[in-house]
Order: structure tokens, then sequence, then C-alpha cells
């Protein structure tokens, strides 16, 4: 699994739009690249409203936030209108971005793991936890001061 202090392996992969995000393309700012397993189930909902409840504060921050499962642009697409999601979700339904982070699980679904990228594009802290909370609290915690 890619860890603290490595760099973020870049992709270029479809968001529930239908357009293009190239990871690079956020360097500049942190990110909060988080990954969950399938969209529209009880804690990827729960995680993804949390990064949409606090949105606005994040951005205040000039902080992205990606979020990425093995669904299909469809799905993506969906999941962010049913909740009002208001960043990007990818649609990894190759599975290579999770390959490449190695959160990949043996069911073809991405563990719940969250990246933060320094604005180098450099991993500068990780949460792999099940439960959704810790992820948007250690968000909270770097950005936010709470």
């Amino acid at each position: 699994m890619v860890g603290v202090g490595d760099v973020a392996p870049d992709f270029e992969a479809p968001t529930q739009d239908g357009s293009e995000l190239k990871l690079s393309s956020l360097r500049g700012a942190p990110v909060v690249l988080y990954f969950y397993p399938k969209a529209d189930t009880p804690g990827c909902t729960i995680e993804s409203k949390a990064f949409r409840d606090h949105y606005a504060e994040l951005q205040s921050k000039k902080v992205h936030v990606v979020g990425v499962s093995t669904d299909t642009v469809d799905a993506q697409c969906k999941f962010a209108e049913k909740y009002s999601l208001p960043f990007p979700l990818v649609a990894d339904h190759s599975r290579a971005i999770a390959t490449m982070y190695g959160v990949l699980r043996d069911s073809g679904t991405a563990r719940r793991v969250t990246f933060f990228l320094d604005p180098k594009g450099k991993v500068s802290d990780v949460v792999d936890s099940g439960a959704p909370e810790p992820h948007i609290a250690k968000a909270q915690k770097l950005y936010l001061g709470h």
C-alpha cells in the first residue's frame, strides 16, 4: 500500500459526470483522496455525506476532496445526485487505481482508506479503517483545527 512519504501515484479516470480527472492537476493544494468500497452502501454513504457536510470548510482552506470506488460512472453519478455530493467521485471500474494504491480487496472492491496529500502530491497521512468516522475526523484535525 502507498504510505506516508510516498508520492501519490498519478492517474486519469472518469468521474460521475463523465469528465476525466487527472490527480496531478490538483497539485498546489492539499488533497483528501478517499477510497470506499461501494457507492450508496451504509458506511460509504456516512463517509461521503460527512465529507459533503464539511466540504465548504475544506474548500475555504483550499483542500480538494476526491472519492474513488470501483463502481461504474453511472453508479457514481446516481450516488452523487442522491446525496448532493459536490466533489469528484472517480469511477475506477477497471480497478487499476485501487490496485496502484494497494487497496484492492479480493472481492474486487476497494478497502476504506484515505490518503492525505500535501500540495506537492506526497502522502502526508493515511487512515486505513473500515469505520467511516475516522476518515473525516482526520481531515478535520489536519485542515480545520478540530
